[in-house]
């Protein structure tokens, strides 16, 4: 048995639905401007024909279960939703073909990539790492993983996100610039990708700010739902 100096801490993990097991989770990739509309709101518009797509991480660590309160983060003055599909790993893929590329999938879950906004701004007009903006704690927000089965590779579907009750984010993942294979088969050209990983595939338009008390919920049509409360500042 190996003694630490420090406690390891415990590995993040997910629900599986249908199941009393756990998916632990290795790690968090994330891809930017990955709708055409959200990019154009960000003042990004992209052209497939001359970009590829693009990828920021999150820690494990920023990891926090559906349903969760989380503080009003340190820092910022525009603390933002993006809804999103996640995408999870469950076989070991380098290099793989778009064809080959259902084989590395597990599920998918519903989640929210919470943003700095303010900071992830200053550090792109910069051109410094985003990770002020983005890879803070409590930013990665998650659902329970839903397994593959006959659900395939998804093609299409809605998504949608709430803030009390009303609507800010409405799209379709037919609407995603880059479809799954086509991410799963670039991000393996940088990454071993590995069982556990998850990629947040992007944000329709709509991204906002949320205040202290609001509920954010959000579904993707066939996978299942996130939530989320703000709670006050630290």
């Amino acid at each position: 048995m190996t003694d630490y100096v420090l406690t390891p801490p415990a590995t993040p993990s997910l629900p599986v639905q249908g199941s009393a097991l756990r998916f632990a989770v290795n790690r968090i990739f994330c891809v930017g401007r990955n709708y055409h509309a959200h990019a154009i709101e960000m003042g990004r518009p992209v052209d497939k024909e001359q970009a590829k797509p693009f990828y920021f991480t999150k820690a494990n660590s920023t990891l926090v279960e559906s349903g969760a309160t989380v503080p009003y983060p340190c820092a910022t003055q525009n603390y933002h939703y993006e809804m999103e599909l996640v995408v999870a790993i469950g076989a070991p893929g380098f290099r793989v073909k778009e064809t080959d590329a259902a084989a590395l999938i597990y599920g998918y879950a519903a989640g929210l990539d919470m943003t700095r906004r303010d900071l992830q701004l200053v550090a792109r007009e910069t051109g410094r790492p985003w990770d002020l903006g983005k890879d803070f704690e409590q930013s990665a927000v998650c659902g329970a993983i839903v397994p593959m089965g006959e659900l395939g590779v998804l093609q299409g579907g809605a998504i949608h996100l709430e803030v009390n009750g009303q609507t800010r984010q409405r799209g379709d993942l037919n609407q995603l610039i880059w479809n799954i294979p086509e991410l799963l088969a670039d991000l393996s050209q940088f990454y071993h990708l590995q069982a556990g990983d998850l990629i947040y595939t992007g944000t329709p338009e709509g991204v906002g700010a949320v205040q202290t008390g609001d509920h954010i919920s959000g579904h993707v049509q066939g996978v299942g739902d996130v939530a989320l409360t703000i709670g006050a500042a630290e």
